[in-house]
């Protein structure tokens, strides 16, 4: 099965004063890991959700585009992977290092 492990951030999180090289060392290290495990299909940080754009489907068949996340909200995803893993217990056993690497909340959850 394949599962998301997505990295929660407050929505004014700033990488640039949250993060140090200790960090950026242990996702490096995450990675080599779950690759050398055969698990990480994909992984990938996003930028701040001020540069996102949300498009809704409108009655009349056109689309409104507005600037910023599509949901009100506090945190938001700042990066995933994407896991081939056995089962859901195996994805949490990656999720708990993912937790402890990026320190911040992860969610793990499978794809249909």
């Amino acid at each position: 099965m394949k599962y998301l492990v997505a990295i929660h951030r407050p929505l004014d999180y700033d990488a640039a004063t949250a993060e140090d090289e200790a960090m950026h060392r242990e996702i490096d290290e995450l990675n080599e890991e779950m690759e050398a495990a055969g698990v990480r299909l994909f992984a990938g940080g996003l930028q701040p959700p001020a540069t996102a754009k949300s498009v809704r489907a409108q009655p009349d068949g056109t689309f409104l585009v507005t600037n910023g996340t599509h949901l009100d909200t506090k945190e938001v995803v700042g990066g995933f992977w994407i896991l081939e893993c056995a089962n859901m217990d195996e994805a949490l056993t990656w999720g708990r290092k993912a937790a402890v690497a990026c320190r911040a909340p992860v969610e793990v959850r499978p794809f249909h």
